[in-house]
């Protein structure tokens, strides 16, 4: 199956393309006050070890906006400012070198402040994103309609008073915590808009339970070519954010960070602890940045590891590399052919090893 990608107005922050045929481009929110600046500077520099491409602060004081600039210098990842209620504390963010600005239509409204905004965006080169959430959307023409219908109203209504300024470099979201309203206001605006679209689940509860809302919402999306760029979020450290991002993506073949795992559940019929070392594969893994496991992705690499006498040779040899386990050894498979038989305890070092001399 080939996804279809729906084909939106390429917009650049900072030097990442969102739109076209660009790739799904993968974002994060830092997690701390802004104005702790060497925790922020932290966060986001694991969260570009894990791929994450944009980073969004909140700013919601001056203090941030100001300390906005420090934290500016020393990122190498594009910054977003995430703005509320204050549309003054968006022109300090621009002041400080923001490469996009997020505006709430829910509690910044004011024309007269929307096109302050605007301006400033203007001189400084850089666009806008129009941020809505269920939990904030407002209007007195919103009344007894569904919340699909509400986010995209009020979305349409924004973007008319933003291009009455005549400026376009816009991106839009449409968060709600419902899977189904999700899906549905994202559908709808996809059909309205020729602007990139910010996927994502807002307020999706516990982490578990936020992974699964948000795979099946943009997993859904995703494969309708809906979607220019995604954030997970999750009630969870940001790189897990990052992490879960990359995993449906690559699930629908859309990216690739690394060697795919594939592993058999495990049932009465495996002899050996099979999940206790996919864990241990999938952590060796985890040590490395994007960077480093490129040298895994010019052809993405299927790695098998099975436990089953049903189908453990089989799936091993429809991988690139694959072990299948009996008692207390594995047989070793390259290219679909048995090589070698590996003991357990080894089958870890020598999957690592046979990845890069794959890749050498």
């Amino acid at each position: 199956m080939v996804i279809n990608r729906d084909i939106k107005k390429v917009i650049r922050v900072g030097n990442v393309a969102i739109g076209g045929r660009n790739p799904i481009v993968i974002q994060s929110m830092a997690k701390v006050k802004t104005s702790d600046t060497g925790r922020v500077l932290k966060q986001i520099s694991e969260l570009e070890n894990a791929g994450c491409q944009i980073v969004r602060l909140a700013i919601k004081d001056m203090d941030d906006a100001r300390l906005f600039r420090k934290i500016k210098r020393q990122s190498s990842l594009p910054l977003v400012a995430d703005i509320h209620f204050d549309y003054r504390l968006a022109l300090a963010a621009i002041d400080s070198g923001a490469d996009k600005i997020r505006l709430n239509p829910g509690n910044i409204y004011k024309k007269k402040e929307i096109k302050e905004v605007v301006s400033a965006l203007r001189l400084a080169n850089i666009p806008l994103r129009i941020g809505l959430n269920s939990g904030s959307v407002r209007g007195s023409n919103l009344k007894n309609i569904s919340m699909p219908d509400k986010l995209v109203r009020s979305a349409l209504s924004y973007i008319k008073i933003v291009e009455s300024f005549k400026f376009r470099d816009i991106i839009i979201s449409l968060k709600a915590s419902s899977v189904l309203d999700t899906v549905l206001a994202y559908r709808k605006m996809a059909k309205l808009s020729g602007y990139p679209l910010h996927l994502g689940v807002t307020a999706t509860g516990p982490a578990y339970a936020g992974m699964i809302k948000s795979s099946i919402a943009l997993g859904a999306l995703l494969l309708e070519g809906i979607g220019d760029t995604i954030r997970v979020s999750l009630a969870a450290k940001p790189v897990q954010e990052v992490y879960a991002a990359r995993s449906i993506l690559e699930s629908l073949n859309l990216r690739s960070f690394g060697p795919e795992i594939i592993s058999c559940p495990t049932c009465g019929r495996c002899e050996v602890d099979l999940i206790s070392i996919v864990k241990k594969l999938e952590k060796e893994l985890s040590g490395y940045s994007v960077s480093q496991l490129s040298c895994f992705a010019g052809k993405r690499l299927k790695v098998a590891l099975m436990g089953c006498v049903v189908n453990g040779p089989g799936e091993a040899k429809e991988a690139d590399l694959g072990v299948a386990f009996g008692k207390k050894e594995g047989l070793l498979f390259k290219n679909g052919k048995a090589v070698k038989k590996i003991s357990f305890s080894d089958s870890i070092n020598v999957l690592l090893k046979e990845m890069e001399n794959k890749n050498g």
